[in-house]
């Protein structure tokens, strides 16, 4: 497929197919995937960055696993709307993903203050200690993108 406009994507997927989000940081991959109706976002899996080729199959894999052809990709656009080398780091990794799996669908959706959001519920809602909250983070901010896409859709 390619890389589409997220009010795009469902035209460009099969119906009834989950999507998966992933919020893509330094050294971790979270992922999050949606229910097959496209209406709840759940954190998945952390995915612990070694290299590109195996990061990309234990995500192909888990993709596989739920069905999902479709991809959101958190992109970490500046404060003042503009994209910066995080957000180039982004798009090269759904490009590279699409060398691999030509078939994706791959959106990208704003994710500012996205891992900001999900610290302050972590720490006011869920009163987590900070190493469990390093944990959860990546995976839940995956969900609060994913989230934030399909609302959008809804």
């Amino acid at each position: 497929m390619a890389v589409v406009d997220i009010l795009d994507l469902p035209a460009a997927l099969p119906p009834m197919t989950p999507l998966t989000g992933l919020d893509l940081g330094e050294k971790t991959i979270g992922v999050a995937v949606s229910d097959p109706t496209r209406l709840i976002a759940s954190p998945l899996e952390l995915i612990r960055k070694v290299k590109f080729t195996d990061d990309a199959a234990r995500l192909l894999k888990l993709m596989d696993g739920r069905g999902s052809v479709g991809l959101v990709i958190g992109l970490p656009v500046n404060m003042d709307g503009t994209e910066g080398p995080r957000c180039q780091s982004s798009r090269a990794f759904g490009r590279n993903l699409l060398r691999l799996r030509p078939e994706l669908a791959i959106a990208y959706w704003d994710e500012r203050l996205s891992s900001a959001a999900v610290n302050r519920m972590l720490i006011g809602e869920a009163d987590l200690t900070r190493a469990r909250r390093a944990d959860l983070v990546d995976k839940a901010a995956a969900a609060y993108i994913l989230q934030g896409a399909l609302d959008r859709l809804g």
